[in-house]
């Protein structure tokens, strides 16, 4: 067993138990409305009722009581509380901390649109969800359609929830409320999705259950390499959906900030398409958009 010697302190209510060997890095101030659920000495000094405070650093624990209460009737009952609870855990447990999560908002090419930026990884792949209806397995998009009655679609991917609005509000009137419940959301620690995200690498074979062509796979990775990042960094997602060899027409998927955006046909046209025509002339001579 640990010996714990007990010394007073100038605070005739404080009394030190003082261990042989260092209890924690740091130090650690106690009270009843304190997380200590990774701390079992304290859990166990706290079944004492008069038990007001206590103060953990280096080598000892000093405890502070009621005044009704005298020392010469508990110590030793504390002595061997904490005699028996360092014998098991001779370090103090700090409590975990929670993680931090900070936004930031951000505009994207749709005006309807704003992505808001974690700083922490949400989930890997992503999820659009249309409707409340829609909503049911991913909780984080339901809270966000029960509380923030504006939002028409919620996309989640990577480390950002993109949050398309209604038009009756503007953004300046709802962007600081929607970024802050969003934080407070997973400061708590709630559940982001109960189901898997779809995955960025072959969405189009979830959406329509296929795998690409010889033809259709070469679009795609130029797509990967050349167009998906900066459709992303928007908040957005581009995929091929449909290949017309005949008309050499590639049918492009819009979701997140590029579904309904005004500036995705002329984005369309004046880039992906170009960029898709300069490298597989052979393949592409016109782009079309289906908006998700």
């Amino acid at each position: 067993m640990y010996q714990i010697s007990i010394e007073s302190t100038e605070n005739p209510n404080v009394l030190k138990f003082v261990a042989g060997h260092t209890l924690i890095e740091g130090s650690l101030e106690l009270d009843r409305n304190s997380d200590i659920s990774e701390i079992p000495v304290v859990q166990e000094l706290f079944n004492y009722p008069f038990i007001s405070r206590i103060f953990i650093t280096a080598n000892f624990i000093a405890v502070a009581k009621e005044d009704k209460v005298e020392w010469d009737v508990v110590q030793q009952s504390l002595k061997n509380v904490i005699e028996d609870q360092l014998l098991a855990y001779p370090r103090i447990f700090l409590p975990k901390k929670k993680e931090l999560y900070t936004l930031y908002a951000e505009m994207t090419p749709n005006p309807a649109v704003m992505k808001f930026v974690s700083n922490k990884f949400l989930l890997e792949g992503f999820l659009e969800v249309r409707s409340a209806e829609e909503a049911e397995d991913i909780p984080l998009a339901k809270t966000i359609f029960e509380k923030l009655d504006y939002v028409k679609n919620v996309f989640i991917s990577d480390n950002f929830v993109a949050l398309t609005k209604s038009e009756d509000v503007q953004w300046h009137e709802v962007m600081m409320d929607a970024r802050g419940f969003i934080a407070a959301y997973l400061q708590a620690g709630n559940p982001i999705s109960n189901i898997p995200p779809l995955q960025h690498e072959n969405p189009v074979e979830k959406i329509i259950n296929r795998n690409y062509t010889h033809d259709e796979q070469k679009i795609n990775d130029i797509l990967n390499e050349y167009v998906a990042p900066a459709v992303e960094n928007d908040g957005g997602k581009i995929s091929l959906i449909e290949y017309n060899k005949e008309s050499k027409t590639a049918k492009m998927l819009l979701q997140g900030a590029c579904s309904g955006c005004p500036s995705s046909t002329a984005t369309l046209k004046n880039g992906i398409e170009g960029i898709l025509k300069q490298f597989l002339p052979e393949l592409v001579k016109n782009v079309e958009a289906v908006n998700g």
